[in-house]
């Protein structure tokens, strides 16, 4: 059997109840929601700077490059697909080209620029063994800049072993020999 308490008394109990059950857990939630703003403001100015890079990469490709090529959606889109074809992730490299072709961009170009990534040896990963190496994001957009961008020493693909010398000539046949 419940136990009856004055309707009053209840009441009150209840009320004083609820407020302390809704304020108790709230309190550390207001905490972490002000520790969480400053990472927020930094991840802001992170990502309005990593917008001003590629605003700046995009200007230089326009007063590096005559015609198309230096328009921002095809530098933008063709060093997305020069990214994705390195990477050999090909089936969304070839959607990254299918809008590179409908924006009208030249496809010599971006041709010429792949050619030229692959003749400068890139690391893929994030954090290259070598320091010296080149990241794959700074390449593709040197390249795409210019395509023709001579081959160094440096970054020369190693040499293809020297060719075996010739295999000896097979024994003349012996005219004395029964058969």
């Amino acid at each position: 059997m419940p136990i009856r308490l004055p309707n009053m008394t209840g009441r009150l109990l209840m009320c004083l109840f609820a407020a302390a059950a809704a304020a108790l857990p709230a309190r550390p939630v207001l905490a972490q929601q002000s520790a969480d703003k400053q990472p927020a403001a930094d991840q802001q100015q992170a990502a309005a700077n990593k917008d001003a890079a590629k605003v700046e990469e995009f200007l230089e490709a326009q007063r590096r490059l005559n015609g198309p090529a230096g328009n921002p959606e095809c530098v933008d889109l063709g060093t997305k697909a020069l990214n994705r074809l390195y990477g050999d992730d090909i089936d969304t490299a070839f959607r990254h080209l299918d809008l590179y072709d409908r924006f009208g961009c030249p496809s010599g170009h971006i041709q010429a620029a792949y050619r030229c990534l692959l003749l400068h040896p890139v690391t893929i990963d994030r954090k290259p063994a070598d320091p010296k190496a080149a990241d794959l994001d700074g390449t593709v957009h040197a390249c795409w800049i210019n395509p023709a961008m001579p081959v160094t020493a440096t970054s020369a693909p190693a040499a293809p072993p020297a060719a075996a010398p010739n295999p000896p000539a097979a024994p003349a046949p012996n005219p004395n020999a029964k058969n």
